[in-house]
């Protein structure tokens, strides 16, 4: 295992929500991130670990090749991947993010 992917195990096996994303929760760089942002605030997810991939080349590819998913933002909920902002706000509106996020203690 290379160097940056052992940098994202320890990243996903250290917190229970990730958000590789573009800019920051508080500045997002692009429309797809602040959707995403948005919409695990608007599961009630008030602390979870945002990684800008646009400050580091290796760990956005790095990334890409670990969840072998091109695009970002990725949110991953205990080390699973569960997709981009078009998953995400699929599953919010049937209710299965609120679900997963309570399954797994991030949320009452």
């Amino acid at each position: 295992m290379s160097t940056i992917q052992k940098r994202i195990h320890e990243q996903l096996t250290s917190n229970p929500v990730v958000l590789y994303m573009k800019g920051t929760p508080q500045f997002p760089r692009c429309g797809f991130s602040a959707g995403a942002v948005q919409i695990l605030k608007g599961c009630g997810v008030t602390d979870f670990f945002a990684v800008d991939v646009l400050m580091d080349e290796d760990l956005r590819q790095g990334v890409k090749d670990y969840a072998s998913w091109p695009t970002f933002p990725q949110l991953f909920v205990k080390g699973d991947l569960i997709g981009g902002v078009d998953i995400m706000r699929e599953m919010s509106e049937n209710g299965e993010l609120q679900q997963l996020l309570k399954d797994a203690g991030v949320v009452a």
